[in-house]
């Protein structure tokens, strides 16, 4: 994936880690894609948490019965990786619950937290690129904010459609990007550019 773009991150900038969960490790989700997401992700929270930037952990309590995700479950907790780096940042930091795919749609509410702390922008990882994570970005980029995706901090899975129609993980996520790229809805960039726009508060 080739840098695309010289970005700046602001200097209050949230992090939003959406629904890294042990239940996207069933094998109810099927074949994914990009098995350098979660390294990924932990670097940016690394770096979020070192230079004092709010990060935002989201949980899926799903509501569906046999759900991998649902809520009092194994497969709710978060990833080992997640887990462990909550409560380490010198910055801000909220917990979001929620069980619709938007962020925005979750308790304590996203939206007034953001703007309570002055926050115009923020870079959104996590699982499934497609899902949550796209629906967060949509409704991100209506609200106003300055919506950065970094796409190989994510993953999603193969999906079949209507009509027997049929996704790759790839295929989606593709999708996913030009949606939003080209929507205006978000910019799509990598781990690297945004590592280099937070290099420093």
């Amino acid at each position: 994936m080739e840098i695309t773009e010289n970005i700046t991150v602001e200097n209050n900038a949230a992090l939003i880690v959406i629904d890294v969960q042990k239940g996207f490790e069933d094998a109810f989700w099927g074949r994914r894609d990009n098995a350098e997401a979660e390294q990924n992700m932990a670097a940016l929270i690394d770096r979020w948490q070192e230079t004092g930037r709010p990060v935002v952990f989201v949980r899926h309590d799903s509501p569906r019965a046999g759900s991998p995700l649902a809520l009092g479950t194994e497969g709710n907790d978060l990833k080992d990786f997640v887990e462990e780096r909550r409560g380490r940042g010198t910055g801000p930091e909220l917990f979001v619950t929620k069980t619709v795919n938007s962020v925005f749609y979750g308790e304590p509410d996203l939206d007034t937290w953001l703007k309570e702390a002055g926050i115009r922008q923020f870079v959104i990882v996590g699982i499934q690129t497609n899902m949550c994570n796209e629906t967060t970005a949509r409704m991100g980029g209506n609200l106003g904010y300055d919506v950065l995706f970094p796409l190989d901090a994510m993953h999603t899975f193969d999906l079949t459609g209507p009509f027997g129609w049929k996704q790759t993980a790839e295929e989606l996520t593709r999708a996913t990007a030009v949606s939003l790229h080209g929507g205006k809805f978000a910019r799509v960039v990598t781990t690297e550019d945004v590592l280099k726009g937070a290099s420093a508060q």
